[in-house]
């Protein structure tokens, strides 16, 4: 039996829950890895004073639209990736990373000449100071110019992910973490040989690490080291799966810009309740950060294997698969909302000792907590129908949610005499609760099994 045929048969014909744990624990250390990236920059940035951390804080809210396009894209290959190799369809499956990779290439392109041209006006549009906007427009132009290193290396990633390949990525992206933790102390500060570069020196640590990421998950692809191979020679472009990549992609991105919508929104309504509201509520995203971080990896999981099973003529075992994450994750989203909830001063303590910042963070805490099972449910099923190609529903779900009650309410609740900053959490919290219950509902109705990608 071939490498792609005992991949293929472990995840389609093995026990579902162990295929859970096979996909996830990589995936959940690939994530955080990932993560790593911006924080290690903003560690070693924040030695150099407020306006360098301010220009990379800045840039990263630019970069954010990286990330927009990419999820989408990512989430569009890894959908059809998982269908065709779970079908036994190599050709096919290849025939989809090839328009994935042409498609990095074209966003590539275009997010350079984004950065050539318009860093310095779009820092200046986020209200930069003059300083802020020096050290934040080379920084920008090197990350824009350099994210085709980002983008090839990431849709690689989810490739292998796709076909059941979590460790390959994981290891890959551990090497071009501890990369960048040694070359940016050494190109920030001038060490030894290298030259004193500033805030400069984070971009091309990060784009060098990268880089070098790309590189190597790219040869791994070329000689055939994980499951599959593919060969520059068969390239050919093919609009038609080109076109249902972005299909796929659209609602995927759409989603991401309507979630990074709704969290500024929802600041700037925190922000007319003042600078120690707006403390605790950055506090209690950081947390909620934390919680989502490996949300998102079993997410990624779930998807993976309901395209794979999909591919394999079993919805039933998709359907379990979805079950089965989604119960793993309620159970680790309980846990921490029963400490968030017992002791809140406590955890929030751990970034920020205000005792108004303690006070309005614990009331955030415990009036959001509740809604974290219904977050949970609504991540997973969201992702697992993803997975299946149908990004539409998760889309509008989260839309109706973000728009039609998080916001409105939002803005209603703290108008009510004694609410405050508690109507804000309030909302949030039915917000939450409504999008899990929706997208539970949707998938229980199970329409994504007949979704064609």
């Amino acid at each position: 039996m071939e490498t792609g045929q005992k991949a293929k048969y472990v995840f389609t014909q093995g026990s579902v829950r162990k295929s859970i744990w096979i996909l996830a624990w990589p995936m959940v250390l690939g994530n955080l890895l990932q993560n790593l990236f911006n924080v290690v920059d903003m560690i070693f940035v924040g030695r150099l004073g407020p306006e360098a951390i301010s220009a990379v804080a800045m840039s990263g809210i630019l970069m954010s639209v990286i990330w927009t396009f990419l999820a989408g894209i990512a989430m569009g290959t890894q959908a059809m990736v998982s269908r065709f190799f779970g079908a036994g369809d190599t050709a096919r499956t290849k025939l989809v990373v090839y328009q994935s990779l042409f498609l990095g290439v074209v966003l590539s392109v275009l997010l350079a000449l984004l950065g050539l041209f318009l860093t310095e006006p779009a820092l200046e549009l986020l209200g930069g100071a003059p300083a802020v906007i020096r050290l934040g427009v080379p920084y920008l132009k090197i990350i824009f110019v350099g994210s085709f290193t980002l983008i090839i290396f990431f849709l690689i990633s989810s490739v292998l992910r796709g076909i059941g390949d979590a460790v390959t990525p994981m290891k890959v992206w551990a090497l071009a973490t501890v990369l960048n933790i040694i070359l940016d102390p050494l190109l920030i500060f001038g060490i030894g040989p290298f030259p004193k570069l500033g805030v400069t020196g984070a971009a091309v640590a990060t784009v060098t690490g990268q880089g070098i990421g790309m590189t190597v998950v790219f040869w791994i692809l070329l000689k055939g080291i994980s499951i599959i191979q593919i060969h520059p020679k068969e390239f050919r472009l093919n609009l038609n799966i080109v076109w249902r990549i972005i299909r796929i992609a659209i609602p995927g991105s759409v989603q991401g810009g309507v979630r990074s919508l709704g969290d500024l929104v929802i600041m700037r309504i925190v922000a007319v309740f003042g600078t120690m509201a707006v403390a605790a509520y950055g506090v209690g995203l950081r947390l909620l950060l934390i919680i989502m971080l490996p949300g998102w990896a079993l997410g990624s999981t779930a998807a993976t294997l309901v395209g794979l099973y999909l591919g394999a003529k079993n919805p039933d075992r998709s359907a379990k698969s979805a079950r089965y994450t989604a119960g793993y994750y309620l159970l680790f989203v309980v846990l921490f909302g029963i400490l968030f909830f017992a002791v809140p001063e406590f955890v929030i303590r751990a970034f920020n000792s205000n005792p108004d910042v303690l006070r309005i963070g614990a009331r955030y805490l415990r009036l959001t907590t509740p809604a974290y099972p219904f977050l949970a449910i609504g991540l997973i099923l969201g992702m697992a129908q993803s997975g299946a190609g149908d990004t539409t529903t998760p889309m509008l779900v989260i839309v109706f949610s973000i728009f039609a009650v998080q916001i409105p309410l939002a803005l209603l609740l703290p108008k009510i005499p004694g609410m405050g900053t508690n109507g804000i959490w309030l909302a949030i919290t039915i917000a939450y609760t409504i999008q899990g219950i929706l997208m539970a509902a949707f998938f229980s109705r199970g329409k994504w099994k007949q979704i064609r990608v």
